[in-house]
């Protein structure tokens, strides 16, 4: 695909009948991991939910093996039961 002088592309139709793309919609674009994004407006809300899966997986990353390995399932079980 070739950009024009004036920065414009094509979207070729399969893309566009994938995503919900139609003529004379409006569309987003963002840049995640280096990456240019484009998404239908009218799918701002998957954007938003697609940031919160990335920002739980970073959390879930960054807090793994940092629990006690020590402790037995049932151990935990009544722990959390006696809140």
């Amino acid at each position: 695909m070739r950009v024009t002088s004036k920065g414009q592309v094509t979207i070729p139709r399969d893309i566009r009948e994938l995503v919900g793309i139609e003529p004379n919609s409006e569309v987003i674009f963002s840049v995640e991991s280096g990456r240019v994004v484009l998404t239908p407006k009218h799918g701002r809300e998957q954007i938003a939910e697609q940031q919160r899966l990335a920002d739980f997986l970073e959390v879930l990353d960054r807090i793994e093996g940092t629990g006690d390995q020590e402790i037995d399932g049932d151990a935990l079980m009544a722990m959390t039961r006696d809140r």
